[in-house]
């Protein structure tokens, strides 16, 4: 009786075909040959369980889903039409061309990052982006890190360590992604002080709990939840009142970066770095891949005696910035220094646009789509951990999911896995798509996406 092993074909045999060459002339020999042998070895243990071989094309399928799911280029483009600005699944913002330009520019060839040009010495990579943050913001001094996670403990380590810094109790939040204020303090070696109540603390909670072991005082916006109804909450400037009688700096976690007053834009006020400057805090800490608009990065803006401090921390080499995202970063505010942010930073295009533009794009989509697509009112939402609960008003285009499809959730996995992946909101076992959030240059291939999901056909 032969054995089931004996049907199994070699590993030559295997290299040898015209599908698992085109991988080997892709990738490597060397690469595809240790893929088809962990695959062979796989077939091997099944059949010892008592399964069946694989067909000699099942395994070759499988070689060549597995080498595109493992060695495909990643990340993946894709097109955001939920109507998310800040989708932090999807990276939350996207670049201004002339950010990504910058970006290439600092990848492809040498650069003055740490070279003073004038003198031919070595220079500061914060030299020349302090000085742009400082200008947008108004800051006497500031500097920049990695992520905005890495500015809040590096300043806690630099000012606090060993000392006690005063929280209001319903600001010891987690802001996301496990980031727990109690436990970046622990790390940083403060010790964490609570006052007030969930609901409510005042200017003279924090006063009170002043001792002579106090470092900082802690104030952190609530960037990710709201806190309604029977509430009060200090106001900065009353927190910085208390600082200066008691010779105690106040810190700020001020979250999103936003430059903009957004009560312009109909949507709850978000705290701005320029207004931590004016009322006075010692250090002031917000992210520059959120309302800002620009890449990944912690920003550190405050009295310059104190940046220093921070500066100096062996913590600072650490957590530094990279010089693709110091490259990105400046060419991002230098939009805002140029009064052109709404025009070219992405999420400021976004969130500028009216109900009455939306809604013209998405009728010209559902013309497009045709039968079964429709117009339907909606609301954006910010995202990224910035205006939580605020929305704009929107325009959709809800298309309506037969079983053909496989329903809403049918028709957006079937989005999610075409040439270029379009992702989409589910409302109401429907689909819906967002102009919002899809740049005009992507419209056209977002229809022919939608399309081929909807009608078959070949990708194109």
């Amino acid at each position: 009786m032969t054995s089931p092993f004996q049907a199994l074909p070699s590993v030559e045999r295997v290299l040898s075909d015209e599908r698992v060459q085109q991988l080997i002339e892709a990738y490597s020999r060397q690469v595809v040959t240790t893929l088809v042998r962990s695959h062979l070895d796989s077939a091997r243990k099944t059949i010892a369980g008592g399964g069946s071989p694989p067909e000699f094309d099942d395994l070759v399928e499988a070689v060549e889903s597995q080498a595109t799911e493992q060695w495909t280029s990643w990340p993946s483009h894709v097109i955001n039409a939920t109507g998310v600005i800040l989708h932090t699944n999807l990276g939350r913002a996207p670049l201004s061309r002339e950010s990504a330009e910058a970006m290439q520019r600092a990848a492809l060839g040498y650069s003055d990052l740490e070279l003073d040009l004038e003198s031919g010495r070595r220079g500061s990579r914060q030299a020349h982006i302090s000085r742009l943050v400082c200008e947008v913001t108004g800051a006497e001094a500031a500097m920049v890190v990695n992520n905005n996670a890495s500015a809040v403990m590096l300043g806690l380590a630099a000012i606090a360590d060993g000392k006690e810094v005063i929280v209001s109790r319903g600001e010891a939040v987690e802001i996301g992604g496990g980031f727990r204020i109690p436990d970046v303090l622990v790390q940083s070696g403060a010790r964490l002080v609570e006052v007030g109540t969930t609901n409510r603390t005042y200017a003279r909670d924090f006063e009170a709990a002043i001792t002579p072991d106090t470092g900082a005082i802690l104030s952190v916006h609530a960037s990710n939840f709201k806190v309604i109804g029977f509430t009060n909450a200090p106001k900065l400037s009353e927190l910085v009142e208390v600082g200066a009688r008691r010779n105690v700096p106040v810190l700020h976690d001020l979250g999103s970066g936003c430059l903009f007053d957004t009560t312009e834009y109909g949507l709850a006020y978000e705290p701005r770095p320029q207004d931590s400057v004016e009322a006075g805090v010692g250090l002031g800490f917000f992210s520059g891949d959120k309302l800002l608009g620009g890449p990944q990065a912690g920003i550190i803006i405050g009295r310059k005696d104190l940046v220093d401090v921070v500066a100096r921390h062996p913590l600072a080499r650490a957590v530094r910035i990279d010089k693709l995202s110091m490259a990105a970063l400046a060419a991002t505010l230098l939009h805002y220094i140029r009064e052109e942010a709404l025009d070219k930073v992405p999420v400021w295009r976004m969130m500028a646009m009216t109900a009455g533009e939306i809604e013209v794009r998405a009728g010209k989509w559902q013309r497009a789509l045709g039968e079964g697509a429709a117009v339907v009112e909606a609301q954006s939402a910010i995202g990224g951990g910035s205006l939580p609960g605020e929305t704009l008003p929107s325009w959709c285009v809800a298309v309506d999911c037969t079983e053909r499809v496989g329903g809403a959730d049918g028709l957006a996995k079937r989005l999610r896995s075409g040439d270029t992946p379009v992702i989409a909101r589910i409302e109401d076992e429907r689909v819906l798509l967002d102009p919002r959030t899809v740049p005009p240059e992507e419209e056209e291939r977002l229809l022919d996406m939608v399309k081929q999901a909807l009608f078959g056909g070949s990708n194109g």
